[in-house]
């Protein structure tokens, strides 16, 4: 399988679920305003939504969004408990972080990165607006080592992943200690170690 994706964006997170399930895979630098790949091409006749990530299967189908391609990489894999067992509850609270984490916290993202141009109290506007999912979410993880307690699962990865994007819009997370703690704990495991030397966010 080839995954495209972009350094540091939220493909980050199919990165690291694919480190974390050691799947065997491709990967394609895409420049995300030309809508080029790597090697030139035209990124639109992979995917016309124009997005990362994008994970095209063995078979050539593609798998597009975020919280569907980290759980497809799980499931791949059940062996490496990266998401709960389908059918019980803890895997419904799995399923409830994905949905929170990609609604209300990479939405909360899209306008900073996208519309630099805002006004300064516009800005400070959205930055408050994002502040509140950090309390929510540093309220949810209390002291747990990750989301659902004691295992790391494909969600965390995800947090992890945006959990580096207030450097790049200039929000503050020092208020959250739990959630900078978090941020680096998930930075040391290996996988996410090799995922990002992979997207080049840290020296090989």
């Amino acid at each position: 399988m080839k995954l495209y994706y972009v350094p540091a964006a939220c493909s980050l997170s199919v990165q690291i679920a694919l480190h974390e399930a050691g799947v065997p895979h491709e990967i394609e630098k895409v420049d995300g305003k030309k809508k080029k790949t790597a090697d030139g091409g035209d990124y639109l006749a992979i995917n016309p939504r124009g997005q990362v990530p994008a994970l095209v299967l063995d078979d050539g189908s593609l798998l597009t969004e975020g919280p569907a391609i980290v759980q497809y990489i799980a499931d791949m894999k059940p062996e490496k408990n990266l998401s709960p067992p389908a059918g019980t509850m803890a895997h419904y609270r799995f399923l409830e972080w994905l949905n929170y984490l990609t609604s209300e916290l990479h939405q909360r993202f899209y306008p900073l990165f996208v519309f630099p141009q805002f006004p300064e109290e516009v800005v400070e506007t959205l930055k408050q607006d994002l502040a509140k999912r950090f309390a929510f979410i540093s309220a949810k993880l209390g002291d747990k080592a990750y989301l659902l307690g004691d295992q790391f699962t494909v969600a965390d990865g995800y947090l992890f992943t945006m959990l580096r994007w207030p450097d790049f819009v200039k929000a503050d997370l020092s208020t959250w200690p739990n959630l900078i703690a978090f941020r680096e704990r998930i930075a040391a495991r290996p996988a996410v170690q090799a995922a990002m030397r992979a997207a080049g966010l840290i020296k090989a």
